[in-house]
C-alpha cells in the first residue's frame, strides 16, 4: 500500500497488507486436472522462498563484509531455516503419481523448471559459475542480467574469506582481490586458514558451520528433486526439453563450498 492511500484514511488490513487480491488470482490452471492445482502453489511457493534466500542472502554478504558475527549468524540461520522449508515442501510433490501429472503435463508447453531465473541467480549468489544456464534467457533481457550480475559480483563464499581476514585470520590478499566472475579455486594457504578457523572452534567456525547447513540442504533439495522427477515421469525427457532426472542425478551430490568439505577432520 502506497503511501497516498494511508494518507486518505484507507484501512490497511490483513488482506491489503499482503495483497491477496492479486497473490490469490495468479494460479490459472491449464487444464481440467484437479491436481494441476497443487503443481502450480508448490511451484509458486518454491519462487517466493528463492525470492527471500535471495534477499536474506544479500544481506548475509553484508554482514559478513563488514565483519559482523552476530547478525551473519542470525542471517544464516535464517537461510538454513528457510531452504529447511523447501526441502520439507518436496513431501508435497511427492503425492502426485504418474498418472495425475499425466493429466495436465501437456499444457506445461516448453516450461520448465530449469527456467527457474531466481534458482539459477541464487546458484550464482553462492558461487556458481555456469554460463551455459544463461541459454535459457533472452540476451539483455532482465533475467539473464540479473544472473550475469551475480556472477560478476563475490560470492557467499569470497564475502566469508573477506569475514576470516577480518577476524585476523591470514586469507592470502590475492585471494581477497581475486576476479569474483572466475570459478572459486581453493589454494593451500585458503585450505590452512580454513583448518586453522575449526581447530580454533569460536565464532568464525560457526559461520563456517552455517555454510556447511546450507550447503548440505541445498544437496538434499537437489535430491529430493531428483527423486521426485523420477517418481513423475521416470526416465522420460522432462518438459521444454530438458533431460529430466537424468541431468538431475548428475547434480545433487556436487557441493556448493567444496574446500568447506575437503578441511573436515583436518
Amino acid at each position: 500500500m502506497n503511501g497516498s492511500a494511508l494518507a486518505q484514511g484507507t484501512r490497511l488490513t490483513y488482506s491489503s497488507y499482503l495483497e491477496l487480491d492479486r497473490l490469490l488470482d495468479v494460479q490459472r490452471p491449464r487444464s481440467r486436472g484437479h491436481d494441476e492445482m497443487m503443481f502450480i502453489v508448490v511451484h509458486q511457493v518454491y519462487e517466493l522462498w528463492f525470492k527471500l534466500l535471495l534477499h536474506e542472502l544479500s544481506r548475509l554478504q553484508e554482514r559478513l563484509e563488514a565483519g559482523d558475527s552476530g547478525p551473519a549468524l542470525h542471517t544464516l540461520r535464517r537461510c538454513v531455516a528457510v531452504l529447511q522449508v523447501a526441502v520439507d515442501q518436496m513431501d508435497v510433490m511427492d503425492t502426485l503419481t504418474p498418472a495425475q501429472f499425466a493429466g495436465f503435463r501437456g499444457c506445461l508447453g516448453s516450461a520448465s523448471g530449469a527456467q527457474s531465473a531466481q534458482f539459477r541467480e541464487l546458484e550464482a549468489v553462492l558461487g556458481l559459475r555456469d554460463h551455459a544456464a544463461l541459454e535459457h534467457y533472452e540476451e539483455g533481457g532482465a533475467e539473464r542480467l540479473r544472473i550475469e550480475a551475480a556472477m560478476g559480483r563475490r560470492s557467499v563464499l569470497d564475502s566469508f574469506l573477506c569475514y576470516l581476514s577480518l577476524q585476523g585470520y591470514p586469507v592470502p590478499a590475492e585471494v581477497l582481490r581475486r576476479d569474483p566472475a572466475l570459478p572459486f579455486e581453493a589454494t593451500q594457504a585458503v585450505r590452512e586458514v580454513l583448518v586453522q578457523v575449526n581447530r580454533d572452534d569460536m565464532v568464525p567456525a560457526q559461520v563456517g558451520e552455517g555454510l556447511l547447513d546450507l550447503d548440505q540442504l541445498l544437496q538434499e533439495w537437489r535430491y529430493r528433486h531428483t527423486k521426485m522427477v523420477q517418481r513423475m515421469i521416470g526416465a522420460r525427457r522432462g518438459t521444454g526439453g530438458s533431460s529430466g532426472a537424468a541431468h538431475l542425478a548428475t547434480t545433487w551430490a556436487t557441493p556448493t563450498f567444496p574446500v568447506l568439505w575437503e578441511v573436515r577432520g583436518a
